[in-house]
């Protein structure tokens, strides 16, 4: 890659707890352990696996959210968003309210939440539902207002955890054709997605999570 490293993961390893019992005592489920790989300014990386191999977790890790146990994630002074369809969603405020507070807790301020928020609403293609309340949404619809609120965010590196996966037929293809123009501008991209299609059309580069590790696979 001719781009310059914006985030440098070394020798990381991510483990859970598992509870214990009476007779039992906890133990620990490694997700992955001695990951060594660099995220370039520019690229779009896509990371494939199994369920449960670690690929949301490696996403958490690669935006601060969570500490791996061992090794160490180096953030080369840039701004990071994870966006995971409906995450961090409130079922009892309405749409609106969501679309705002998940733009701030993105770091915008509140008033740049807001005048994004008729961009948002006219992409999600909710209508009236914008001001209701999100438990009344189907997951579908959930999935057009978190997908909206992706698409008017402009950190300097984008962490998609399964963002096309996203409504019916028409909306997932409007989706796509805006995820692929910020794949393919100067947007530093990690995707993690189930289509094969979409990681091979999209993706400069590919890992595989399995087996507690990370290799590349040859385009």
């Amino acid at each position: 890659m001719n781009g310059q490293p914006v985030i440098s993961v070394r020798d990381m390893g991510v483990r859970y707890k598992r509870a214990g019992s009476l007779f039992r005592r906890a133990r620990y489920y490694q997700v992955f352990q001695g990951l060594n790989f660099e995220l370039h300014r520019g690229e779009t990386l896509g990371i494939v696996g199994r369920n449960g191999a670690g690929k949301s977790t490696l996403l958490r890790a690669l935006a601060g959210i969570i500490q791996p146990d061992s090794g160490q994630v180096v953030n080369h002074g840039v701004s990071v968003a994870l966006l995971a369809l409906q995450a961090g969603f409130d079922g009892e405020l309405p749409g609106t309210d969501n679309a705002v507070l998940s733009a701030m807790l993105l770091g915008y301020t509140r008033r740049q939440a807001l005048d994004r928020l008729d961009q948002i609403a006219d992409f999600a293609e909710l209508g009236d539902f914008m001001h209701e309340p999100v438990k009344t949404y189907s997951s579908g619809m959930r999935a057009r207002l978190g997908f909206s609120v992706a698409m008017f965010l402009s950190p300097d590196v984008l962490l998609l955890d399964e963002v096309l996966a996203v409504g019916d037929k028409a909306f997932k293809k409007k989706a796509e054709r805006e995820m692929i123009k910020k794949m393919h501008s100067d947007q530093t991209v990690v995707l993690v997605s189930h289509s094969e299609q979409v990681i091979q059309r999209n993706c400069d580069r590919v890992y595989t999570l399995s087996g507690q590790s990370i290799h590349e696979e040859r385009q």
